[in-house]
């Protein structure tokens, strides 16, 4: 990536030679470009920066105190990566998930426009009381990612906004802080009830932090999962892969009272999700049952710990259709089972989950199908 002040040679996470997505694009060279002349001595703030490209180029050029803000564990994983490969110490930079506490003072807030804007809006809730009159309020991102919406919301909860040109298809959002602004409430996170017909989740409520999959509704193919749940009783370690606001595994534990879950997701608005709702359907009784792994997939996981895994595996990130997230999925749950565990899996028909399955565990059964959706079962040999 090019920059004013050099050049930087980045990566996602993890490191795949075979992957041609880039950690960073258009969207974030325009904005390190309008960041030539900007001071950046005082609190600097880069909110939503994917794969550490903002951050590592600011903070290589010096930025006064740098602070990240991601949603992602791989996301932060990569930064890590990068500003070791860009030379620069680890400790010049202050790394934040979206659950830990903001700057108390920002002087310089880049945001990097997620694609889900309920996670903008809660993020720029959590940023305002920081934010002054003086302070430089720049968002980017690629003209497709930047809606009417995104702009009104940067004028509820910030100050005036408008945007700038288009170059190569990205674009940037210049904000004016309001100090007497008065912002609404910050509606998240989000509880909701389930309606019934879904097996043990019936009637359940399933808390949302914003930026989780189908944050205000439960999605369809997750829905047609529990309409198919395996029956199964004793004491089984269960694994909810991709766990999302943790409802699958939350039915997995209610159907099964001596069943330990182990709800696994690289995003930091999941595992929090899944623990609220786990906690809010379960009880303070079962909380011993459960654990929250944020991280890379079922990396570092036990192998042949495992008797159920289930698994909604997304077929997209950051809006690039791919399915390598879904491979590597597969790929861990058959060595994270024991002989003789399952994985269960439900994806849209027309992703040939089931030739992947036939790949790794030498077998694939189709439980259920509608025309949209399968639940497919493979069995560890």
């Amino acid at each position: 990536m090019t920059t004013p002040w050099g050049e930087y040679d980045l990566t996602r996470f993890p490191e795949d030679p075979r992957d041609q997505l880039r950690a960073w694009d258009a969207a974030d060279e325009y904005l390190l470009r309008h960041l030539e002349d900007t001071d950046l001595s005082g609190s600097v703030v880069a909110l939503g920066d994917r794969w550490g490209a903002l951050t590592t180029a600011l903070a290589a050029r010096g930025a006064g105190s740098l602070t990240q803000i991601s949603e992602s564990f791989l996301g932060q994983e990569a930064t890590r990566a990068n500003l070791a490969r860009a030379g620069v110490a680890a400790d010049s930079v202050t790394l934040l998930s979206t659950h830990d506490e903001p700057p108390a003072r920002v002087d310089v807030l880049l945001v990097r426009v997620p694609k889900s804007l309920a996670l903008l809006e809660d993020q720029l809730h959590r940023l305002a009381p920081g934010v002054h009159a003086g302070t430089v309020v720049v968002g980017t991102g690629m003209v497709k990612d930047i809606h009417t919406s995104t702009l009104n919301l940067f004028e509820r909860l910030l100050g005036p906004t408008k945007t700038s040109l288009a170059e190569k298809k990205a674009r940037l959002i210049f904000c004016e802080p309001d100090p007497e602004l008065v912002r609404p409430v910050n509606p998240w996170p989000l509880t909701y009830s389930l309606e019934m017909g879904i097996g043990p989740a019936s009637g359940l409520a399933v808390t949302n932090y914003a930026g989780v999959f189908c944050a205000d509704r439960l999605d369809i193919g997750t829905r047609f999962l529990l309409q198919h749940m395996p029956t199964r009783s004793g004491p089984d370690r269960v694994v909810d892969l991709g766990c999302g606001n943790g409802i699958v595994g939350t039915a997995a534990a209610l159907a099964n009272p001596e069943a330990k879950v182990v709800f696994t997701d690289e995003s930091h608005q999941a595992i929090a999700s899944a623990r609220a709702t786990f906690r809010l359907c379960a009880g303070a009784a079962r909380e011993a049952d459960a654990e929250f792994r944020l991280g890379d997939g079922l990396s570092g996981f036990p192998p042949g710990s495992a008797d159920l895994v289930l698994n909604n595996p997304p077929f997209h990130t950051h809006q690039a259709t791919t399915d390598r997230t879904s491979t590597r999925m597969f790929t861990d749950a058959r060595e994270a089972l024991r002989p003789g565990g399952e994985l269960w899996v439900v994806g849209n028909r027309h992703l040939g989950y089931h030739l992947k399955l036939e790949r790794l565990f030498g077998n694939s059964e189709l439980v259920a199908s509608d025309p949209k959706f399968v639940v497919l079962r493979a069995v560890k040999r």
